[in-house]
């Protein structure tokens, strides 16, 4: 299973949609709610995560000390 910033992008967009469904009332609601602050702090470490990886990759890339030959780490490979 691959998952890209676009996925994330639409699971963030559809729990929006679902906080915003006026029939949702309750105790439903409040699961929703919890669902959503689950979804959002995991949300917030792939985005960590994705922002160190384009750090390191412009560490890498501006780096002309770096042995150009040696192997990039996975994070950074293509």
């Amino acid at each position: 299973m691959r998952n890209t910033l676009g996925d994330l992008n639409n699971h963030l967009f559809a729990q929006l949609e679902r906080l915003n469904d006026e029939e949702i009332k309750g105790e439903d609601l409040a699961e929703e709610f919890k669902r959503a602050k689950a979804i959002s702090d995991i949300a917030t470490r792939i985005i960590q995560n994705g922002d160190l990886v384009l750090k390191a990759q412009k560490f890498y890339d501006d780096n002309d000390r770096l042995n150009l030959d040696s192997e990039k780490p996975k994070m950074l490979e293509a």
